[in-house]
Parts: C-alpha cells; sequence; structure tokens
C-alpha cells in the first residue's frame, strides 16, 4: 500500500468511520447500533478529536479520543491495512494531541489475547487491571519532559 493522508475527521468521514469499525475482525460490536453516528459526531465535534487515515481516496483507519473522559474512544484499521504503521500514526498523532491538551494520563480498554492488546502493550500502555466486562484495562501518562 502506497503512502496515504492523516488527517483531522469531519462529520462527512461519518459513514466511512463507520464502515472501518463494522469490517474490523476483533473487538466487534456485537450490535454495530450501540454506536450511532450521533455518537461519532459528539466525540469529534464536542468530546474531542478524530482522525482518518485516507489511502487512494478512502478512509481506511480512524482513531477518535475523548479530551472528557482522558480515553481513547476508538482506533481501528480495516484488515486489508494492517501491519502498515496506520494505526500507529493515527495512535500516536491522538495520543500526543491529547497530551498537548493537559491530559496526564490516558486510559483505554480492550478485549483480551488480541492484536490490539499486544499493540498497546507495544505502544507503552501499562496494564492496571481488568474491566467488569472483563477487557485489559490500560493507562498511558504523559512522559515529564
Amino acid at each position: 500500500m502506497k503512502k496515504g493522508i492523516l488527517r483531522e475527521a469531519t462529520v462527512d468521514d461519518i459513514p466511512a468511520i463507520q464502515f472501518v469499525r463494522n469490517a474490523v475482525q476483533e473487538n466487534r460490536l456485537s450490535d454495530p447500533g450501540r454506536v450511532t453516528d450521533k455518537d461519532v459526531r459528539q466525540y469529534i465535534l464536542h468530546r474531542g478529536k478524530g482522525w482518518v487515515y485516507v489511502h487512494e481516496g478512502r478512509v481506511v483507519g480512524f482513531a477518535i479520543g475523548d479530551l472528557q473522559d482522558a480515553n481513547i474512544w476508538a482506533l481501528f484499521v480495516l484488515p486489508e491495512a494492517e501491519r502498515m504503521g496506520i494505526g500507529r500514526q493515527l495512535h500516536d498523532t491522538m495520543v500526543n494531541w491529547m497530551f498537548a491538551k493537559g491530559i496526564g494520563t490516558l486510559w483505554l480498554s480492550t478485549d483480551p489475547g488480541t492484536r490490539a492488546e499486544a499493540f498497546y502493550r507495544n505502544a507503552g500502555w501499562i496494564e492496571k487491571g481488568k474491566t467488569n466486562s472483563g477487557e485489559v484495562y490500560f493507562e498511558l501518562s504523559r512522559p515529564r519532559s
């Protein structure tokens, strides 16, 4: 895959974001209706910010950070675009932005035994326990300068 463009997400990207979110093979939503277009709009316009990675005119990955809860709300890449560094570019852009906004510690949760779990460990996230639903709970603190 040739190099694409990483840019801020807009409301016009919501259909593509939903497509990517529902095309993943791991961490699938049991009910795709649980994350509505209205939810995505709220997160990218009011709660934080989102980014998309566009390759050949098509969104192949996205990330959304929630400043209100200091949470990584979403980070997903289409299966055919995995293992190409796209997820890491989205991750680093989102995390750096959130830290620059003054967040000291971020958190997220993900299913155990998944590539996502390994991805976050490799990115420096520290496991802090399990959620009530059995997901791995991670935290990442802003580096000291």
